[in-house]
Formats: structure tokens, sequence, C-alpha cells
């Protein structure tokens, strides 16, 4: 059985700070890392693999040069094999176009990899936080896909999801080949073992570029092929402090806020 797993490397959102005078984002010294829901979902393929360890994982990113240590690290958990799917050409790809070269790299993959019976993506990437570019890759492939995965397992060429929903837990049953996203689950990722991390540093990971994809069409991929355009950003205005109401019992509260409200004109 062959899982593929997309992966892209994001700025750390709990490292991104505000300057005080521009109000724009502080980009300068924020690590990257593997997009955490990404994680997940190499998780997921790893606890397929550990009861079948015929299972190979592979891994794709689409992205600049750089996006190889996330691919390593990657590598360094579970992963058997990465790829880096890298061109000027891709660059300012919104979700549509991303889709659309990422599906064609993951053809190009399967000449060398073999079929896929599992393509596994986070719901979403934090730095976006779309969750569009796993269902449209789906759709590209034309692949039966699951949103929301908690964790699956995979047997007699189906693949039973447990499936994240408002009411609590569904789970699905599906044929492969199928594209499963995964959102949080309850257990958090294993780390690498020291083995693992020596033989990722050491690895080479293949470049795949435009030239590679000889079905591609270049209009539908970077700008050219981006419907969605980024007219401003911008960082909304700080609220001012609130107040605290903490007096020594609930009436008492409940009567500071009467009269702060009362003083307000909030109360008629």
């Amino acid at each position: 059985m062959n899982i593929l797993v997309c992966i892209k490397q994001v700025p750390d959102t709990t490292e991104i700070k505000i300057d005080p005078v521009k109000n724009t984002l502080i980009r300068e010294g924020v690590p990257s890392i593997v997009n955490p829901f990404d994680g997940y979902a190499l998780e997921a393929a790893a606890r397929i693999k550990d009861k079948n360890p015929d299972v190979k994982i592979v891994v794709l990113s689409m992205g600049p040069a750089q996006a190889k240590n996330a691919l390593k690290e990657c590598l360094a958990i579970a992963a058997d094999k990465a790829y880096l799917l890298t061109d000027r050409a891709f660059g300012g790809s919104d979700t549509l176009a991303t889709s659309y070269i990422l599906s064609q790299a993951i053809r190009h993959v399967e000449t060398l990899e073999g079929k896929f019976d599992l393509i596994f993506c986070g719901k979403q990437a934090i730095d976006g936080d779309t969750a569009q570019v796993g269902p449209e890759i789906a759709e590209h492939l034309g692949l039966p896909q699951i949103t929301y995965g908690l964790e699956a397992s995979a047997e007699d060429g189906k693949v039973i999801v447990k499936k994240e929903v408002e009411e609590g837990v569904q789970v699905i049953t599906a044929s492969m080949p199928c594209l499963v996203t995964y959102t949080k689950p309850s257990w958090d990722p294993r780390y690498p073992t020291l083995k693992r991390k020596m033989a990722a540093n050491r690895a080479e990971i293949p470049d795949i570029t435009a030239a590679d994809l000889t079905e591609i069409n270049l209009e539908q991929a970077g700008l050219k092929g981006s419907p969605t355009k980024v007219k401003a950003t911008f960082v909304p205005p700080r609220k001012s402090g609130g107040i605290i109401i903490q007096e020594d019992t609930p009436a008492e509260s409940a009567m500071k806020l009467f009269a702060l409200m009362n003083d307000g004109g909030l109360c008629s």
C-alpha cells in the first residue's frame, strides 16, 4: 500500500508579532514549521504503517528550497520518500492553482513510486485557513474524499475513517484510492528517533519542476491560473482594555456592572 501525505511549510504563528508603530506583521526571525494539521495527517499514515510495515509513505510539498527542511522533518518522523515541487512558474498560486499543480505532481510521482491508495492532507494551513486545497486535489484527480478525519484504518481495499462532526464522530467507509483531510485528533504526533533524524539529514530530496510535469497547463498555474487576488491586507485595530469586575460576591459584582452600564447610558 502506498500513502501520499501533502505537507506545507508555514510560519510559526505563535511567534508572529505586530509592529506597534506600523501595525504590520513582523516576519523577520519567525521560524518555519510543518503545518500542524499536516503533521496529524502524517501521524495518521504512520499509524496505518505500524499495523502493516509494507506500507510506503511518501511526502510531497510545494514551495521554495527551504521547504526541504520540513520534508526532512517528515522523513525523520515516519516518511520513506520525499519530493519538493518547486518552480518560479508556480509563484503566486492561489488555492485553485495550487491544488491543480499538486494534482499534476501527484500523477508524476505515481510514475516513480506507484499508484497511491491513499492521499492524506491537513484540513487547512494555519497561514491561510482556507481548507480548500485538499478537497480540490481530490476533485482534480477524480477521487472520493473524506474531510475532518480524526484517524483511519485500511483493509480489503477500503479506508475506514473516524470523521469529526458537530454532533460528535461519524465512521465513514470509502473505497481506495481516496483522499482524507485531517483535523486535530485526541493524540499528538510521534517524535523522530535519533536514527531517523540522522538518516533524514543525509537524504537527497528530488526537485520536481514544471518541466517534469509533461501534461501541465501553465495557464492554470501561478498568478495566471489564480482567479482570486489579494487586494489588500491590514491588521485589525487594537481594542482598548476592558474593565474587570471582581467584587466580594456575585451579587455585588452584578450591582457594580449595572451601575457602570447605567452610567454609560446602556440601561433604560
